[in-house]
């Protein structure tokens, strides 16, 4: 427990009080500490040997002392006086430093230390400063849009509990605001409370924005002094949304297509720069004078050719300010003649024509039974080989999906042709028969023989391709006798018979009917032998003539001779008769 002093001691103390001085060569001494630490404040006094107490007291601001803390040097006991505003709070160590917890901004006083001895009074006076960082700066009641050339409350800049008091400074994109009449106004406050004596500091500023404020960052700092020296604290940036009118309307075709084909569904966005953007406009269409009233979209629905042409879109109060774009719907048509099922007979002439008109140039593309042809059919003759799926497909390879296709499925028909041959065996022990029948649709086939002989095949039938096919009968006959085959179809019956020998009897065999492709080879070959008859006989008609013209030349002058031979032969036989006469 702390020692009370002596009433003779006191006496002697405020004696001394009158007569105390300060030790030479001390001066102001100024301890710094943040707000809430501990103060230490050294006595800087050395303790003199005689010295009987040491006491510390703080100045009132009118210059009256108050003591705190009191300890003799003698009987090593500390007194706290009764001061509540330092309850529980002072430390007075044996050297006389005095600690005192949980700085307080009412702790910024002067402090003395006294040493007193029974002859003399030493002070040591200390100032103390104390300091509280502020809270970290904020912008508050922000302003929700701000408009270009107007002078508007951006927000507030508050930072809260600091000693002493701060400073605010704006910063728009990191540069420092200066105010400008008209453009910027920054009006300061500041608050204490009266508790704690800690400062509250307010900035508003008011700013006229335009377009090049917008995403511009704005910040403010605030700037105060702490233990160590100045120091300063940045709010957070806040991008502020600002409304400016719309100057320039565009407009644009969704989804996005490099090309539009009939069918499709469009949409017209018309969009204005403002902020806020524009939400209504008017659209105008090819060929219709009249404006339509809508939101920032406009969609068509299935498009057709027609809807080709230039689209407009306007703002709704500003109809001068419009934008426009050019829409080419494309198209693509295919006429097929004939089309669908078309059943012709043989040898028929078939005229094809497929018709394209389109936006833009198509390709064309002729396939057969999925096979794709070099060039589009022609049928002046028609074959068997001709029948088949016929598909023209046409296309606009620039626009996606636009694709047309017709087909035609041929059918080329013909009654029953047949014919027979025959073959011997090397062996001669044998004869093949063979009917060859061509026509569509498949005809039937069905044999008869007349007379004996052993049959050692039954009919083999060949695959039925391009209309044609053969059924064979392998015979060994023993007399003549005579095999029929009968053709059949929807169209007609047909019937031939082939006369067959006995195999004793040798007989001429006849050649296999030629397929498809060796009859062109014929046909080509037998064109050929044609053409040379032909020179051979004009050739020998030019030379018939030239001899025929000789010939007549030689007859006339032959008459001639002739004549000149017979006067001379009759003058002879007048001159023999005369001869006679005269004998």
């Amino acid at each position: 427990m702390a020692s009370k002093v002596s009433p003779s001691c006191r006496l002697v103390f405020c004696l001394l009080i009158s007569a105390a001085v300060l030790r030479p060569g001390l001066g102001w001494y100024t301890v710094n500490s943040a707000y809430g630490d501990t103060i230490v404040m050294p006595c800087r006094l050395d303790v003199p040997q005689n010295l009987m107490f040491g006491k510390w007291k703080y100045e009132k601001p009118d210059g009256s002392p108050v003591f705190i803390a009191f300890r003799s040097s003698t009987k090593k006991s500390v007194q706290y006086d009764d001061v509540p505003e330092y309850k529980d709070r002072l430390s007075l160590s044996e050297n006389y430093t005095l600690s005192i917890a949980n700085a307080k901004i009412s702790d910024e006083k002067r402090f003395v230390c006294m040493l007193v001895t029974e002859d003399n009074v030493f002070e040591a006076p200390t100032l103390v400063k104390v300091f509280k960082q502020p809270s970290k700066p904020e912008i508050v009641n922000k302003a929700p849009f701000l408009e270009t050339d107007q002078l508007k409350k951006l927000g507030d800049c508050i930072s809260r509990d600091s000693y002493p008091d701060g400073n605010i400074t704006w910063y728009r994109n990191g540069k420092v605001l200066q105010p400008v009449e008209g453009e910027v106004a920054i009006l300061f406050k500041k608050e204490i409370d009266p508790g704690t004596q800690l400062y509250t500091v307010t900035s508003s500023l008011e700013y006229k924005t335009t377009r090049s404020d917008i995403q511009m960052p704005f910040t403010c700092s605030v700037t105060y002094y702490g233990p160590s020296g100045q120091k300063t604290i940045y709010s957070e940036q806040e991008i502020f949304d600002i409304y400016y009118p719309t100057e320039q309307v565009t407009i644009q075709v969704l989804p996005p297509k490099n090309a539009i084909k009939e069918g499709d569904n469009i949409t017209l966005q018309c969009l204005g720069n403002g902020n806020p953007p524009p939400e209504e406009f008017m659209f105008y269409l090819p060929g219709q004078p009249e404006g339509i009233r809508s939101s920032n979209t406009y969609t068509l629905t299935d498009v057709r050719r027609n809807a080709t042409g230039d689209y407009k879109c306007s703002l709704i109060d500003k109809r001068n300010m419009a934008a426009s774009t050019t829409i080419t719907v494309h198209y693509l048509d295919l006429s097929l003649n004939p089309s669908g099922e078309v059943t012709k007979q043989i040898g028929d002439t078939l005229p094809v024509s497929c018709t394209i008109s389109a936006s833009r140039n198509a390709t064309v593309v002729w396939m057969k039974d999925n096979i794709r042809l070099r060039s589009s059919p022609s049928f002046s003759s028609l074959h068997y080989q001709d029948a088949g799926n016929y598909v023209c497909e046409t296309a606009l390879q620039e626009v996606e999906g636009l694709k047309k296709r017709e087909s035609l499925t041929l059918i080329v028909e013909g009654k029953p042709q047949i014919k027979m041959t025959k073959k011997t065996d090397p062996s001669g022990l044998s004869k093949t028969i063979i009917c060859h029948v061509e026509g569509f649709p498949k005809p039937a086939i069905h044999w008869t023989i007349t007379g004996s002989g052993s049959v050692i095949n039954q009919t083999e039938e060949s695959p039925y391709i391009n209309g044609r096919y053969y059924s064979k009968i392998i015979i060994s006959p023993e007399e003549n006798v005579t095999l029929t085959c009968t053709a059949e179809n929807q169209l007609e019956r047909t019937v031939n018979s082939l006369n067959v020998s006995a195999i004793s009897i040798p007989e001429h065999d006849e050649a296999d009917d030629i397929s498809d492709e060796n009859r062109e080879k014929v046909n080509d070959q037998a064109k050929l032998i044609v053409g040379i008859v032909v020179g051979l006989l004009l050739a020998a008609l030019v030379a018939g003539v030239v001899y025929w013209l000789y010939m007549k030349k030689s007859k006339t002058a032959s008459k001639h001779v002739n004549k000149d031979l017979g006067n001379m032969e009759e003058n002879k036989k007048l001159e023999e008769n005369n001869h006679k006469t005269e004998a």
